[in-house]
């Protein structure tokens, strides 16, 4: 599954080296971009609440959930930070979605999947505060130190996730300091909580970690938060309600 994410991202990718190669330019967003590392932090867990219409593991999720309504609930339902699916083919996801969610002095991270330094310039180019950088994804160190310097010159705040406890020193090398555990697995689209449990005793002080997959209830967040996580990002268990904002509030401990 993982291969068929990124293969579908080359659309996307040609029309942008051919706007480059033509003399075209993504003119930098210049608005406020609230901090993401700020917001989710804590004290207290954090909910990132993420705008998923639909999932290769789960299908169509919402896609009667318009982006203003999804702002209302999730705001509502104390979300510290949004986090929003731009990738089409599998997710139902939209760039354009980036600025429907921005200004509302929440921060917004784009959740795609990122491997290219003109992908960092698109997003610099929205409202988004943070972006998603997956290791298994971006498997070079070179690159993805790159990847997370140039996010930063753009005033973007890089997210790296990890799977694997092999991908942990990798991205600490590469400049992580927001890490962010997949609970699921990218290939098999299988998910273990197991993952975050084992992982976290590794995290370091200056570090903010993120817990993302299969959490649906507030004692996961009760027990996953006492091991160390600061936030946790809940897509499918708020989506798939006719009250996202409600579900929002059984999440807190």
């Amino acid at each position: 599954m993982l291969d068929k994410f990124m293969q579908a991202k080359a659309g996307e990718l040609k029309a942008l080296r051919e706007l480059k190669a033509g003399g075209g330019t993504l003119e930098e967003y210049q608005g406020p971009r609230p901090g993401f590392r700020e917001a989710v932090a804590g004290p207290g867990p954090a909910i990132i609440a993420e705008y998923k219409r639909s999932s290769p593991s789960r299908g169509v999720i919402n896609e009667e959930l318009s982006p203003q309504k999804a702002v209302q609930e999730f705001m509502s339902g104390g979300a510290a930070a949004f986090s929003v699916l731009t990738e089409e083919e599998y997710f139902g996801g939209r760039i354009e979605y980036l600025e429907e969610f921005a200004g509302h002095g929440v921060p917004v991270l784009r959740k795609d999947f990122i491997f290219d330094y003109l992908q960092v310039e698109q997003t610099a180019a929205t409202p988004a505060s943070a972006l998603l950088l997956i290791a298994r994804v971006v498997k070079d160190l070179g690159l993805l130190s790159d990847l997370i310097r140039v996010s930063r010159i753009h005033n973007l705040e890089p997210v790296v996730e990890i799977f694997a406890p092999r991908e942990l020193d990798m991205v600490r090398q590469a400049g992580a300091d927001i890490i962010m555990v997949n609970n699921r697995d990218l290939d098999r689209l299988t998910v273990d909580l197991d993952m975050s449990r084992n992982l976290v005793p590794q995290k370091k002080p200056q570090e903010v970690w993120i817990c993302a997959s299969g959490i649906d209830n507030s004692a996961q967040v009760d027990e996953l938060y006492g091991l160390g996580f600061d936030a946790f990002l809940i897509g499918t268990s708020i989506m798939s309600c006719d009250q996202p904002g409600e579900k929002l509030k059984e999440l807190f401990p």
